[in-house]
């Protein structure tokens, strides 16, 4: 019999909880709905709470709603995993797609963002355990080591980015496996504890006088921008403005904007303690790893580097988190063999929302504002953007931000329950591996 993966004390729940349980943070009362704020804003996460910090610091009241405890959704539950450009469209020729002039635009917004993401942290003074110790993406075919060589040449001249280019002779100087066949390092990345960053905006803006009120569901929203009304079952709002940051959680309430995102349960899985040498093996500079297959691993130590947290799409269906364990342990140790007597103490879960054209989105659909669809990597492009919808609804940019408007395409018939997924994770499987066949 297969010993078994779990340890004594396994939990179904995010390892980041230990520190900041989102539930833990909320007050002992959840506070009143307001008759009328100037804007309200329907999602905890980063994007919303990034959106009241910005209103609520130029004295435009706002107040945040979430069915769940603020910050309980994709914000506390992601791998904390930090870049500044490397993911803006990520498998799309965004300089076809939109011009060379835009796509520099949207490179140099998301260096932008990182910065800001930094000048968050120390301005607030929000202990999110952030290191900024660099990105190493594993090329998971020779063919695809080609394509990174050519996306860090493309980085580094559009956007001056130090990216360093890593040949699989010298690949085990950033990760104690050889599964990969190279690949590159970007210097501007890092990594955080997200829940003790959400958990910070929070604080922050309620600070600054924003209300954030978690536990109630907004259930309808009508009327026009300038005369909103929200009903929630605590009590209806009025409100000028309305922002929807919902992501990868989005419901019926906004069928416009749901018919357009993806949600796609993403995965992760943290290990025991590890011994000292045994940490140091796996990742010696302590990097943040994502790798180029169509079903990606990513992976990093956690903040204290002594556990090995392991993400992926583990299936494409809604499964329990001790469903998926077995299916990332299998995962890891493909990566890294040596884990294979390894034990699991946390499995979680979490929704991401994809659009069908890989780009973040903001802009206005029926007089709101949104702020969605990050693909897969929110932690500083959904808190830029819900800064960017704060100063645009307070007037206070000069310059559109280049993700502003963009085309928000759909598919006939879809209505936002993704059941084609199974299918398209099976294809992508079998490309991964027809990749690998043919290196």
């Amino acid at each position: 019999m297969r010993p078994s993966i779990f340890a004594p004390d396994f939990k179904e729940a995010p390892y980041w909880w230990e520190a900041a349980d989102p539930a833990q943070a909320s007050p002992p009362e959840t506070p009143a709905v307001p008759e009328k704020t100037d804007v309200a804003i329907v999602g905890g996460g980063y994007a919303g709470l990034s959106c009241a910090l910005e209103l609520a610091r130029r004295n435009i009241s706002c107040a945040v709603f979430d069915a769940e405890a603020i910050g309980y959704g994709a914000s506390s539950r992601n791998a904390g995993m930090v870049s500044g450009g490397i993911n803006v469209g990520k498998g799309i020729d965004i300089t076809a797609t939109y011009g060379a002039d835009r796509a520099k635009a949207m490179i140099d917004e998301a260096g932008q963002a990182y910065g800001h993401m930094e000048q968050i942290l120390e301005r607030e003074g929000i202990d999110a355990r952030y290191q900024r110790f660099g990105r190493f993406v594993g090329a998971h075919s020779r063919q695809q080591f080609g394509m990174l060589e050519r996306r860090a040449a493309w980085l580094a001249e559009t956007s001056g980015q130090s990216v360093e280019v890593i040949p699989e002779p010298r690949q085990r100087e950033e990760i104690g496996t050889d599964f990969y066949r190279g690949g590159i390092v970007v210097n501007r990345a890092g990594g955080l504890h997200p829940a003790l960053y959400v958990r910070g905006l929070a604080e922050a803006a309620s600070r600054a006088g924003a209300r954030l009120i978690g536990h109630t569901r907004v259930e309808a929203i009508s009327g026009a921008q300038g005369r909103f009304l929200l009903a929630t079952p605590r009590g209806n709002v009025e409100a000028r403005e309305v922002m929807i940051a919902t992501n990868g959680y989005t419901g019926q309430v906004t069928p416009w904007i749901r018919r357009r995102l993806i949600p796609v349960a993403s995965f992760i899985v943290a290990t025991e303690e590890l011994p000292e040498k045994v940490a140091a093996e796996l990742i010696p500079k302590k990097r943040v790893i994502a790798d180029t297959k169509r079903i990606l691993y990513y992976f990093r130590l956690s903040p204290d580097g002594r556990r090995l947290l392991f993400g992926g799409r583990a299936r494409f269906s809604q499964v329990g988190a001790k469903t998926s364990a077995p299916i990332l342990h299998r995962f890891m140790t493909t990566v890294f063999p040596q884990l294979a007597e390894t034990k699991l103490t946390h499995a979680w879960t979490g929704n991401v929302a994809f659009a069908f054209d890989f780009m973040p989105h903001l802009g206005m659909n029926d007089g709101m504002h949104y702020a969605v669809a990050c693909n897969g990597s929110g932690v500083i492009m959904q808190s830029w953007l819900g800064h960017q919808v704060a100063l645009k609804i307070a007037g206070g940019t000069n310059r559109a931000s280049a993700f502003d408007g963009l085309g928000f395409p759909t598919r006939p018939l879809y209505s936002g329950r993704p059941w084609f997924l199974p299918a398209v994770g099976a294809w992508y499987r079998l490309r991964d591996r027809v990749d690998r066949w043919l290196d």
